[in-house]
């Protein structure tokens, strides 16, 4: 009987292992496609050279913005609803929700920020409403580059309090509610939200793109003086920061520790991440801005490409992206983490996915992939634009085909 059970346990831990192999090797698979998924998309796309060369580079930002933003309150933000109950195979039930997140997306960007808000409410969300006004620069590459400007900054605001929402509070105050009145109830909370922090932390900067600044519209920029900028680059840089411990203590730690902090009480818990993310996250951004001035020196007021101090807020903006990406990327083709010794090394794991994508990006090899102008701090160089890109491709496999075809970790 002894010898029967050891070998059944011997047997159990062999399957286990060959299991734990297979994910690794179909999540290996599933990464190799969906980058390759994600390199044609950028030529038809983004690509200088490509088909539709939509990466000027803002335009082609807030369209990648925004598409992360509708994909994020599709999932975390409305639980899947209405797909997840569709009772279709995953294959029909991804393609109709794509289908559905790119248009939606093609719709805020063109009918709502440049058809609607922008020509009735707030000028700068519409190049044609720009240029309409006159002025200064009104021409419609200039113009919609701002415009995009904006789009990008109220698509972060909207991820960040999306994310914090989902992630923190869960399902209250709407535990009761059916699953469209919690999505819709926290999404209208989530949009309320993203419109006072961009009317604080971006808006001021948009205000004055345009000579002769808007001052009757938007305050300066009050954080100018000790930032050594205008920029609202200085607050993407910490937003982001925030956003990247949100999904690093999510999807890696099961939502700790907020969610010992707030106990049973899911309101406390929600608080604790919120006000947990932005401390972690301004450490994590202090941190960075430090690594930048040990390698690059201080940078100064004036300063160009690394000196700038702006670049160096939205370089720490752009890393936090690549630590955003590695974490969903390395849950969704990996499996959940489970243990404290896993987790602590799949957030080593997330560090080192972080550094590699760094180094990768400023390769030749990726200059000559993507069309990009080669060496860091190029004032037309984004990566936060392909980080987003290929975000969209993992958040498309993991919240809208449930996972498909990948079963370790299905989020169907």
């Amino acid at each position: 009987m002894a010898t029967t059970a050891l070998s059944k346990h011997a047997t159990d831990e062999v399957r286990r292992g060959s299991g734990a192999l297979g994910r690794v090797g179909l999540g290996a698979v599933n990464l190799a496609a969906a980058l390759a998924l994600a390199w044609g998309l950028w030529l038809l796309l983004l690509h200088p050279n490509g088909v539709l060369k939509l990466y000027t580079p803002m335009y082609g930002f807030s369209l990648v913005a925004v598409l992360a933003a509708v994909l994020v309150a599709m999932g975390p933000g409305a639980e899947g609803w209405p797909f997840r109950r569709w009772a279709a195979p995953a294959p029909v039930r991804g393609v109709v929700a794509t289908a559905a997140a790119l248009a939606l997306t093609v719709a805020v960007v063109h009918g709502f920020f440049w058809g609607f808000l922008g020509r009735y409410g707030v000028t700068y969300f519409s190049p044609h409403a720009i240029v309409a006004a006159g002025g200064v620069g009104a021409e419609f590459f200039n113009a919609r580059e701002n415009a995009s400007t904006a789009i990008v900054y109220l698509s972060t605001a909207f991820l960040w309090t999306t994310l914090g929402l989902s992630l923190g509070f869960g399902p209250w105050p709407w535990e009761a509610s059916p699953p469209g009145v919690r999505a819709a109830s926290r999404l209208a909370v989530a949009a309320l939200l993203a419109i006072l922090a961009y009317a604080v932390l971006f808006h001021p900067h948009v205000a004055h793109l345009f000579f002769p600044a808007q001052t009757m519209a938007g305050v300066p920029p009050w954080w100018a003086e000790w930032a050594q900028t205008g920029s609202a680059y200085f607050n993407l840089g910490w937003v982001l920061c925030a956003v990247a411990v949100l999904v690093v203590a999510e999807v890696t730690w099961g939502g700790a520790p907020w969610r010992a902090l707030g106990g049973a009480r899911p309101w406390a818990r929600g608080l604790a991440a919120l006000a947990g993310s932005v401390v972690a996250g301004g450490a994590l951004f202090v941190v960075a801005l430090r690594v930048m001035t040990a390698a690059w020196g201080e940078p100064f007021q004036g300063g160009q490409y690394t000196d700038a101090p702006y670049f160096r807020y939205l370089h720490a903006a752009e890393v936090a992206g690549f630590a955003v990406l590695a974490a969903f990327a390395l849950d969704t083709y990996l499996g959940p983490a489970r243990g404290a010794a896993r987790r602590a090394l799949r957030t080593l794991a997330i560090g080192a996915a972080t550094a590699l994508l760094h180094v990768a990006y400023y390769s030749d090899a990726a200059s000559r992939l993507l069309g990009k102008v080669p060496g860091m701090a190029q004032p037309e160089d984004t990566p936060l634009v392909l980080t987003l890109l290929l975000l969209a491709v993992v958040l498309v496999q993991r919240e809208l085909f449930g996972g498909w075809p990948l079963r370790a970790g299905e989020r169907g």
